[in-house]
């Protein structure tokens, strides 16, 4: 049966959230539980934001399920205030966030509204969190490195444009801090970063010290800290992303970093699990699962005139144990991962960067090949000695039993200088590489 022109184009204009002349069909709330708002008489399609009336004045929420006649809300903002029988109506205007290259040194929320007192942002182009995804056949594929400013990963670790890293580690290991590095050092064009369930300090603290007014001058923060609502957590990291994809889409190259990609799949799991949807793996749900392939995707190359968009994504490690079902599910997805270690930060060793768990599987594809003889010979040496450490403290190795090992000896506190640098210290590409080539020069063939 053919759809009727009314219902398509209501169709139509609920997935963009366009201006409509169409009058809104308003509801009544009969059931609250939890964050879970139930309401019926309304006609609302999934991702729909409404109005919600309350003893305060009213709030925003949005559609995340239904049941029958019922339809179910996540609230954006706190939920007091709320009374039997409040009035619903669907918000047919409303436009979305603002995408302008106006964004450049704003702080905003997950929806768009900022956050840093400095007035409203003046777009002439809005968008919904939701993007068409790229065919992938007309992407372009990663053929150049990207500097990100950090010695230990532009030379063992090197990132192309438009690749997608995890950055993998607990609790406290100077995450934030090398995101800080990152956004300071790298030679993209615009960095977008989304602070996701973090502490409301650490966004301050992270904007002001870590970011610095040079940092921020060519960033956008999206900022949901950890006692804003789960959709707002949800969507800060799909407003980062969209984000994003406006500034690639005028031709620049991005740096995403999104902090943290498991506080997106803690959000999802308290939505899903609050209208119903069965448990599956530690308690996360299957939508879980679907959702963050569906988000990672959206980064990387575009096509023709498109830029490009190279995403870092924090994994928690809960436990510091890698074996997390969200860390071991985004190391399937993503283009290779960064492991901090706790052991190196202990031991005053920042960056923390473990390079002996870690890779990036683009490095072949953007790397000459003395470049990569180089970095692996320091991975090799690097190894070796982390797994004779205890023989050697103890003075149970002999020199002379393993020459691999008695070389690693001698070079580790060359190599450990090599990888440690100062938080304000931005050490370019190009450095990076002489310092790597001065460290171990690369191996002359014997033709040479």
């Amino acid at each position: 049966m053919t759809a009727s022109k009314p219902l398509v184009q209501f169709l139509h204009q609920q997935q963009g959230f366009i201006h409509s002349s169409r009058p809104a069909v308003a509801g009544h709330l009969v059931r609250v539980v939890g964050l879970t708002l139930e309401a019926t008489g309304c006609s609302a399609a999934i991702g729909q934001p409404c109005s919600v009336e309350t003893a305060r004045g009213n709030i925003m929420a949005e559609v995340v399920g239904f049941a029958n006649e019922r339809i179910f809300l996540m609230p954006k903002d706190d939920v007091s205030g709320v009374v039997p029988g409040a009035k619903v109506t669907p918000l047919l205007n409303y436009k979305g966030v603002p995408l302008s290259m106006n964004l450049l040194g704003r702080v905003i929320d997950g929806v768009g509204t900022p956050l840093d007192g400095k007035g409203p942002i003046a777009a002439s182009q809005f968008g919904g969190t939701k993007a068409r995804p790229i065919n992938p056949l007309h992407r372009r594929p990663i053929k150049q490195p990207l500097d990100v400013g950090v010695r230990a990963i532009n030379s063992i670790l090197t990132v192309g444009k438009g690749q997608r890293m995890g950055l993998f580690a607990g609790s406290g290991v100077g995450k934030s801090v090398l995101l800080g590095m990152m956004t300071r050092g790298t030679a993209a064009d615009v960095v977008v970063v989304g602070l996701v369930g973090e502490r409301g300090r650490e966004v301050k603290e992270f904007i002001d010290e870590i970011l610095g007014e040079e940092g921020k001058a060519r960033s956008v923060v999206i900022a949901a800290p950890a006692d804003v609502s789960p959709l707002m957590r949800l969507k800060g990291c799909e407003t980062a992303v969209q984000v994003a994809e406006y500034f690639r889409d005028q031709g620049l190259d991005v740096l995403l970093l999104i902090d943290s990609i498991t506080r997106y799949a803690q959000a999802q799991r308290e939505i899903a699990l609050a209208v119903g949807e069965p448990p599956a793996t530690k308690g996360y749900p299957p939508s879980v699962f679907a959702k963050l392939p569906a988000l990672v995707e959206r980064a990387g190359n575009g096509s023709g005139n498109q830029g490009s968009i190279t995403a870092f994504y924090t994994v928690l490690s809960e436990g510091d144990d890698l074996q997390d079902p969200i860390a071991d599910a985004s190391r399937a997805i993503l283009d290779g991962h960064i492991v901090l270690s706790r052991a190196l930060s202990d031991a005053g060793h920042f960056p923390a960067v473990d390079v002996e768990k870690s890779i990036s599987r683009v490095m072949p594809a953007v790397t000459s090949i003395e470049h990569q003889q180089m970095a692996r010979s320091v991975k090799q040496l690097y190894a070796s000695y982390q797994q004779s450490k205890d023989l050697i403290a103890i003075g149970a190795y002999v020199r002379g039993s393993d020459p691999q090992l008695d070389k690693a000896i001698g070079m580790m506190p060359n190599i450990n200088r090599f990888l440690q640098q100062g938080m304000h210290d931005v050490i370019t590409y190009d450095d990076s590489l002489q310092a790597l080539s001065n460290l171990v020069p690369p191996a002359r063939s014997n033709g040479a």
